[in-house]
C-alpha cells in the first residue's frame, strides 16, 4: 500500500510538473479556437498504439498550470499533448519529464513514451530551447517512441548534434536529460 502511495504521488508531482510546460505550447497552438475536450481526448490519444491508448489516461493543462484529468486510465499511461505534439508516457517517463521541467535529477528507472504523430521539432543540445536558432541543432523527428533512464544511454546510438533522424540517436547527450530516440515510421 505505501508503495502504491508513493508511486501515485510520484506520478502526481510529475504531472504538475510537466503541466506549466503543456499548457503554454498547447494554448500558444489553440489561440484560435480551444478545442473541446473530445477533440483533445482523441488527438492525445493518436500518439500511442492502440492497443497502449485504449487504457490511457489522458490530461490537459489549464490556464494556470494545473492538470485536468479528461480521461481515466488503466494501463499506467498518460497521454497529452504539447502544442501541435502529442505524447503517451509510461509513469516512469512522466518522472523523467517531470524531473527536465523542473531542472532536478531525472530517474534512472527504464521509461517509455510515443510519439506516433512525430514532433515539430526540438533543440537536440539544449533541453530548454524552445524554438530554432542556428547554433541549436534543430532537429525534427517523424513518428518515434523514447527510452528514458539510465539504461537508454546504454544502447549505443549516436550522439551527434546533428543525427539522421531517421535512425535511433540520443537526444540532449552528455546531459542528464540524455534519452534514446528511435524512429518507428517515415516523417510524416
Amino acid at each position: 500500500m505505501r508503495k502504491l502511495l508513493t508511486m501515485t504521488l510520484a506520478a502526481s508531482c510529475a504531472l504538475a510538473a510537466i503541466a506549466v510546460l503543456a499548457r503554454t505550447q498547447t494554448k500558444e497552438m489553440t489561440q484560435k479556437k480551444e478545442m473541446t475536450d473530445a477533440e483533445y481526448i482523441a488527438k492525445a490519444l493518436a500518439a500511442a498504439p492502440k492497443s497502449i491508448a485504449d487504457g490511457a489516461a489522458v490530461v490537459r493543462t489549464a490556464d494556470d498550470g494545473s492538470m485536468k484529468t479528461l480521461r481515466k486510465g488503466s494501463n499506467g499511461f498518460t497521454c497529452m499533448m504539447f502544442g501541435a505534439d502529442r505524447m503517451c508516457n509510461d509513469a516512469n517517463s512522466m518522472e523523467f519529464f517531470a524531473a527536465v521541467m523542473k531542472k532536478t535529477t531525472p530517474t534512472d528507472k527504464l521509461g517509455i513514451s510515443y510519439m506516433l504523430m512525430g514532433d515539430n521539432g526540438a533543440s537536440n543540445t539544449d533541453p530548454y530551447s524552445m524554438t530554432k536558432t542556428a547554433s541549436n541543432h534543430w532537429v525534427v523527428t517523424g513518428p518515434h517512441i523514447m527510452v528514458t533512464g539510465a539504461a537508454a544511454k546504454t544502447l549505443g546510438y549516436t550522439q551527434a548534434k546533428d543525427p539522421d533522424p531517421t535512425k535511433p540517436y540520443m537526444m540532449w547527450a552528455g546531459t542528464p536529460y540524455e534519452h534514446a530516440m528511435i524512429p518507428v515510421g517515415p516523417p510524416k
